[in-house]
């Protein structure tokens, strides 16, 4: 071999070796933030790798509880999406619930109703929260008119000279006071009286007794105190005249008014 072969060929060696260092050299050195080959790269500004970019989170799995990833950034989850994930009379803003504007019910969907101007749940507990004319049934308020025929309002007696309730009287308003909240009453009067035996002072405080006795026992079984209102009249307002235990016990009564 001549000494020009040879140097050709030492030559040829050192050019391999320098391009294979080049190669491995090329092959070792990470990419420079924020461009990424995988997560690993991204791992110490605890981001992930997308689309050769290190950014905050490729999906919702990457961000914490309560965020959500948009555009590749975590951010709060959005209270809502749509008007449907708001409930009865709200809408979806900006992704967070709001009230309606409305001018009438119509403009609030169902379950809602427009009050003013905002529309809000049709929700109730009595008649009382409801509209004149409404009732309310099943938790909802609902258009009918009051049931002012419906009940029995047959006098409640009482014995003579007290002011309890016997097990018919509490029968009686046992009844009355189903009724009652199934209908839309407006104010119920009860109206206390006596028989005419005694000074017209003591019967006077005896029929006011006898009212509150059945206002407190329509109360206790769930009728609004504030739809109750009572009157005493004493013996001043006899449904049987007449010196009679018949006409008596005729006379000691409540009766109710409602409207």
């Amino acid at each position: 071999m001549s000494s020009l072969q040879g140097e050709s060929m030492h030559r040829n060696s050192f050019l391999v070796g320098v391009a294979a260092l080049g190669v491995l050299l090329l092959a070792g050195c990470a990419p420079t933030y924020p461009k990424c080959d995988s997560d690993e790269n991204c791992k110490e500004h605890n981001e992930v790798c997308v689309q050769g970019q290190c950014r905050e989170c490729a999906t919702d799995q990457n961000c914490k509880a309560g965020f959500v990833c948009t555009k590749n950034a975590c951010v709060p989850k959005p209270e809502c999406t749509d008007d449907a994930s708001c409930g009865a009379g709200r809408k979806c803003d900006n992704g967070k619930c709001a009230a309606k504007s409305c001018a009438q019910d119509n403009d609030c969907g169902p379950n809602a109703r427009c009050t003013n101007n905002v529309c809000v749940a049709n929700s109730c507990a009595t008649n009382d929260d409801c509209r004149t004319g409404e009732t309310c049934q099943a938790g909802m308020c609902v258009k009918g008119a009051a049931a002012t025929t419906a009940c029995d309002w047959s006098p409640v007696h009482f014995a003579f000279d007290k002011s309890n309730l016997d097990e018919k009287a509490r029968s009686q308003l046992d009844a009355m006071a189903a009724c009652i909240k199934k209908s839309s009453f407006k104010q119920i009067t009860i109206e206390g009286n006596c028989d005419d035996r005694g000074t017209e002072e003591y019967n006077l405080h005896l029929s006011i007794r006898r009212a509150a006795a059945a206002k407190k026992y329509l109360v206790d079984l769930g009728v609004p105190a504030s739809l109750l209102q009572t009157v005493g009249y004493g013996k001043l307002r006899p449904a049987v005249q007449g010196q009679t235990e018949e006409a008596w016990a005729s006379n000691r009564r409540d009766e109710f008014v409602a409207k």
